[in-house]
């Protein structure tokens, strides 16, 4: 899964990429500081990996990952190159989701590129950009369509929509705020379109504001939450100041840190756990001395095309599928005695994957 991290120049979106990743961007008080996306792998904090590495005590632990990309600030005018605006949306195309940094504090100290604290006007100067981009492409696609129905009708009902999604895109909606069938969302994926992406609107708060992981009383933030319901965006509290302070700290001190502040988990931690619910992700584990490790799939995968995760010839030469939950595994304390119990279910080519399952495949090419 890759991830990347946008919004205006000085909203703290490097501080929170660096805080995230400890990959050391570059960060300063100016903007176009980011000229290059900068990248960072972050390991998912998966509580039930520890604990089978704790049974197994194998010789590889191997976390499911997440790719973060900071991309520059954006400013007016990106859509046709401004402050290197081109490159920057081209990197965003090739993200799985947009991870939308927006600023929800005061601080002098802090330059703001348009000169005061308003949410609504920067996610409206990022979104502009991206759906200027967005019509270019649609209007390349719809003539494309437009010549295909010289030739056969069939192709009406997809110019139709097409035409549906330009309206929005021309009205200065994003293409995920079109309600869509099923059939359409699979046709509006073979488009392109930076506002069809999944989004989550990080609102950056202070460390005053930011108060047992919520934001509430801070108007900037309910005004983040509104747009990102108008939208069918997710939407979360997020303070890049308090991420940087622990992104150093030991996993113990850590925790204290977070206990204190009275908080269950870093944002680093929140903010993978909503890109899954957004994406629709889920984990399953493999566990044995070799190795203990997670997959990410998507929910509603069976079981082949799971295994298929692993290897090509664990889908092609796919017999069965030999499953136990991770909570009847724990009680169990082995997966002997959970065998002992009936526990180990034997799954075939129909079954669907749920988020936790422990699965050894059985294939033969």
């Amino acid at each position: 899964m890759k991830l990347g991290i946008v919004g205006l120049p000085n909203v703290g979106k490097s501080t929170l990429f660096n805080a995230i990743t400890n990959a050391g961007a570059q960060s300063a008080n100016y903007p176009f500081c980011t000229i290059e996306p900068n990248v960072g792998v972050v390991a998912v904090p998966d509580k039930r990996l520890d604990e089978l590495a704790k049974m197994y005590e194998p010789d590889k632990y191997t976390p499911a990952t997440i790719e973060f990309v900071d991309i520059a600030g954006l400013v007016k005018g990106a859509s046709k190159g401004e402050g290197l605006g081109n490159k920057f949306l081209s990197n965003i195309r090739e993200v799985d989701a947009i991870v939308h940094v927006v600023r929800c504090f005061e601080n002098d100290d802090i330059i703001h590129v348009d000169g005061n604290i308003d949410p609504k006007r920067d996610i409206d100067t990022i979104n502009v950009e991206l759906i200027l981009s967005d019509i270019e492409i649609l209007d390349r696609r719809i003539d494309k369509t437009q010549k295909l129905i010289k030739g056969d009708k069939k192709y009406q009902a997809d110019l139709d929509f097409f035409k549906r999604v330009k309206e929005a895109l021309d009205g200065g909606r994003p293409a995920r705020s079109v309600e869509c069938t099923p059939e359409e969302s699979e046709l509006l994926s073979t488009v392109s379109l930076l506002t069809n992406k999944p989004i989550i609107y990080a609102a950056n708060l202070s460390d005053s504001d930011f108060k047992n992981g919520s934001a509430d009383g801070n108007p900037f933030y309910d005004t983040v939450k509104e747009i990102a319901e108008s939208e069918n965006a997710a939407v979360l509290p997020i303070c890049a100041e308090i991420e940087a302070e622990i992104s150093g700290m030991e996993k113990d001190e850590k925790q204290l840190f977070l206990s204190e502040m009275g908080l269950e988990q870093s944002g680093l931690d929140r903010l993978i756990n909503a890109c899954y619910d957004l994406l629709g992700l889920i984990s399953y584990l493999t566990a044995g001395k070799q190795e203990v490790r997670a997959w990410t799939i998507t929910k509603g995968t069976k079981a082949p095309q799971a295994a298929g995760k692993i290897h090509t010839d664990f889908e092609r030469g796919f017999i069965r599928a030999e499953v136990v939950s991770y909570d009847e595994l724990m009680e169990c304390g082995s997966m002997s005695a959970a065998k002992e119990k009936g526990l180990v279910r034997s799954e075939g080519k129909d079954y669907i994957m749920r988020d936790g399952d422990i699965v050894l495949f059985r294939f033969n090419v």
